[in-house]
């Protein structure tokens, strides 16, 4: 068999320690259940939520309703190693210790512990290569102020905000906020899918919703609304980047929190976005910058702002958004010709060199 032909050892990661566990094993279950088998096999590295982690070599559908992890017959505990000469997985079964030599791994985690460079730090230090951005990518887009900071440096517009640490005073809540008009998102500074956001109308609720972010994370960004909706546009690549269709939110009321983010109960996701050609190009064109300016590789989806003056504003990226086939990155990837199987080859090819 030649080197064309071999089949790629590709870890999936799924899990976590995150609020967003479940979104994560139904993405990882929709990669697992579309790559090409005649191209890799998939190794799956299951995260307990508190922290366990195993080799999992059940059925995948156990993980659409979280009982990968209670036949222990399916699970064998692991870990990846450090050590670059090893490039892979232990596995510490009664038997003995086993190891299994990875060609990459695909971390198909949101959230803290999983999308915010941890993991991926883990993965550089063993050499095994990403599916995906790499450490500083992730760390710096978690932290949505840095993100906003560096994307404003690369001459994209973002929301007027200020911050505010655990620990701090609140009584310095009104000087922070003294420029900024409500309404304000209070968000945490480093979560994902939209937990512990609140909407603030009036300084008398801003105290309530600035500690309910910090039960998320110990910085939280208040940030001016912007008018108008959020679109999206998913980026590709790491040299040479493809762009998909951009998509837009309807929302009905209030805004895109957890809720609305995986069931659309009041919302709605127009793929592709109900704007000009000319519009979409420039949302294309500041997601790229974007991309570029944050380090971002392998993949990434940008989230902006479209204000009624057609102004783009940066939002935030997602650099593992949601990934099942009806997921928003696949479907504007979709939108181009890339339909979901393929799209993973081209991830895993990006992160393998093939």
């Amino acid at each position: 068999m030649n080197q064309t032909q071999r089949k790629y050892t590709i870890a999936v990661l799924f899990g976590g320690c995150s609020t967003e566990y479940p979104v994560s094993l139904e993405s990882a279950h929709a990669v697992v259940s579309h790559l090409d088998r005649g191209k890799y096999i998939p190794v799956l590295l299951g995260i307990t939520r508190d922290g366990r982690w195993f080799l999992y070599d059940g059925p995948a559908d156990a993980l659409l309703d979280d009982t990968w992890h209670a036949d222990a017959r399916h699970c064998t505990p692991a870990l990846i190693s450090p050590d670059r000469g090893l490039h892979g997985l232990m596995t510490v079964a009664p038997a003995g210790i086993t190891t299994i030599r990875l060609d990459a791994a695909f971390p198909v985690l949101h959230g803290k512990n999983g999308e915010d460079g941890t993991v991926q730090g883990l993965l550089e230090l063993a050499g095994i290569p990403i599916v995906g951005c790499g450490s500083l990518a992730s760390a710096v887009c978690m932290d949505k102020e840095v993100a906003h900071t560096l994307a404003a440096a690369a001459g994209v517009a973002v929301p007027s905000s200020a911050s505010f640490r655990a620990g701090e005073d609140f009584a310095l809540l009104p000087l922070r906020t003294a420029a900024l008009r409500y309404p304000l998102f209070v968000k945490p500074a480093r979560s994902g899918s939209s937990f512990g956001i609140s909407r603030v109308e009036r300084p008398e609720d801003l105290n309530a919703a600035v500690e309910a972010a910090l039960a998320h994370d110990g910085k939280v960004l208040l940030e001016e609304a912007v008018p108008g909706f959020e679109v999206g546009c998913a980026v590709l690549g790491t040299d040479t980047l493809t762009l998909g269709r951009v998509d837009e939110i309807e929302l009905s009321g209030g805004f895109f929190d957890y809720t609305e983010k995986y069931h659309l109960i009041t919302s709605a996701i127009h793929m592709p976005a109900r704007i000009s050609p000319d519009t979409e190009a420039k949302i294309q064109a500041a997601a790229w910058r974007i991309y570029r300016a944050l380090e971002c590789s392998g993949f990434a989806r940008v989230d902006l702002f479209l204000t009624p003056d057609e102004q783009i504003v940066f939002n935030e990226v997602n650099t593992i958004p949601g990934f099942t086939a009806h997921s928003r990155f696949p479907n504007m990837m979709k939108g181009i010709g890339l339909a979901f199987t393929p799209l993973l080859d081209k991830l895993i090819g990006l992160a393998v060199g093939a």
